[in-house]
Order: structure tokens, then sequence, then C-alpha cells
């Protein structure tokens, strides 16, 4: 289908968003690109939304990973350190973010 046959509503689509809090106190927002749940736990894959052009080019491909946990009724977030699990995690993410963006039509 070419471009100028679809309509605005073929062209709609959401982003989700969530403001993080460092430290320092400081906000900082992340488009959320994927989430999985394997039997290790849930995780989310978040990407920086306010960068300059050159952050841009020189992240590009960097995302974060982040394990959902429950804590007091609440979702947090909390960093992965465990290097095994990161990576784990990290190859499903890139399989799937590959046959998304690079799926054969």
């Amino acid at each position: 289908m070419a471009i100028d046959e679809m309509n605005n509503e073929e062209l709609d689509f959401e982003v989700d968003l969530l403001t993080l809090v460092d430290d320092e106190g400081v906000e900082h927002e992340f488009e959320i690109v994927d989430e999985i749940e394997t039997d290790d736990g849930h995780y989310i894959a978040l990407i920086p939304t306010a960068q300059s052009a050159d952050a841009i080019l020189d992240d590009a491909g960097t995302y974060y990973i982040f394990e959902i946990v429950e804590e007091d009724g609440e979702e947090q977030l909390m960093e992965l350190e465990d290097d095994e699990t990161l990576n784990k995690v990290d190859a499903i993410f890139q399989e799937r973010f590959n046959s998304e963006f690079f799926e054969e039509n």
C-alpha cells in the first residue's frame, strides 16, 4: 500500500513513555520499546526520549533493561546486576527487535 493511500488512522500510533528519577532527583523520560516475561522474571527495555542529535548518533542501538518487581504492592524497576541474566534477557530482546524491524515481507 502506498503512503498516499493510507488514511490518518493507519498512521497513528501511541508511544508508551515512562519517567524515572535518578539518585540526584533528576527526571529522565524513556520510551518503553518492549516488555517480556520469562521463567526468571519480568523485564522491560527502555530508550531515552530527550537526547541531542549527537547523543542519538552516539547511542544508536542503545537501550536499558530493567527487571519489574513488585514491592509493597507496587511495581518497581530494578537494575539487573547479574551479568548472566542480563545477557540472557538482552539476547531475547535483540531477537525480538530483529524480527520486528527486519522481518521480510
